[in-house]
């Protein structure tokens, strides 16, 4: 199946091509803040990785001795399970600029380990900083009857934001006993209670997750199911509907083609023709020679 990578999967990737930091040290670099709304969206430059980032957005409650007022200069700190990150600099405008260093919680390691979890280098333990992801996210999961056992889930887990609450809205809309990996591609993509629901009024009810998963690839909303269907289109299976979206058969597409003669053309043939790149450029060029186009 292929899919698009999220912006927090593109991240997730590029800390892993990091060199590894040694054992126990702090890493520091210089920070560059923006205020939206109740949160502090912050990138995160190491000194000794120039071109790198860590990226993430924090509610503002979440410091210790913040102020985003005009020329605050005071330095704050935001304390997570796996370490403690220390900023200086100064803010002007709802954005702010200086420097940061995180210092690693040695508790953390000891706690994922009493879990059975092995230990995370240095640098997978500050990316679990920026993701505010541990032991605590481990035990509640395992409460919900999910096992986090190793730091590649932990960080999966941390990444995409699977909580206790997400894997309970999806057992309750009718996704109990998922594994691990199908509850995270189920987050990168999308996959929600009210999409389920949306799908399940619009006729797609008790759909395998897979069948889930590739409609939201794809695209294929509630909206796009109504379009199709107000267009004639009214009894297509949901692989049908991921075959025209992957294909770029749009409600304008099929408006088009019908203005261009393809009145019957059913959703197999608007398919093909897009497949073969037939469209109303091909057909006017076709016209001009040929005379209007035979109905298929």
């Amino acid at each position: 199946m292929t899919s698009r990578l999220s912006p927090w999967l593109t991240v997730f990737m590029l800390l892993f091509a990091l060199p590894v930091l040694a054992e126990g040290a702090s890493e520091s670099g210089a920070w560059v803040g923006t205020v939206r709304e109740q949160e502090l969206h912050l990138s995160l430059h190491p000194k000794d990785r120039p071109g790198s980032n860590h990226g993430f957005s924090t509610p503002l409650a979440s410091f210790q001795g913040l102020s985003t007022k005009e020329g605050s200069s005071a330095p704050f700190q935001l304390v997570r399970e796996a370490g403690t990150f220390a900023f200086e600099g100064r803010f002007g405008a709802q954005q702010g600029t200086g420097t940061w260093r995180f210092t690693p919680n040695a508790a953390y390691v000891k706690a994922l380990s009493e879990l059975g979890i092995p230990k995370p280098d240095a640098q997978e333990q500050l990316t679990l900083a920026t993701v505010d992801v541990g032991p605590a996210r481990v035990k509640a999961l395992a409460a919900a009857g999910y096992r986090v056992g190793s730091v590649d889930d932990l960080l999966q887990v941390g990444i995409f934001n699977v909580t206790p609450e997400y894997v309970r809205a999806l057992a309750a809309a009718g996704y109990p006993k998922l594994s691990l990996d199908e509850v995270v591609q189920s987050r990168i993509h999308g996959v929600t209670p009210e999409r389920i629901q949306a799908l399940a009024a619009a006729g797609f009810k008790g759909l395998a997750l897979e069948t889930l998963l590739s409609m939201s690839i794809h695209g294929v909303t509630p909206d796009f199911i109504r379009e199709m269907r107000g267009l004639g289109f009214k009894d297509l299976k949901a692989d049908e509907l991921v075959g025209m979206r992957i294909h770029g058969v749009t409600p304008a597409f099929v408006n088009e083609m019908r203005g261009l003669g393809y009145t019957n053309a059913s959703a197999e043939d608007l398919m093909q023709l897009r497949i073969h790149g037939i469209d109303s450029v091909f057909v006017r060029s076709l016209s001009r020679d040929a005379g209007t186009p035979r109905k298929p």
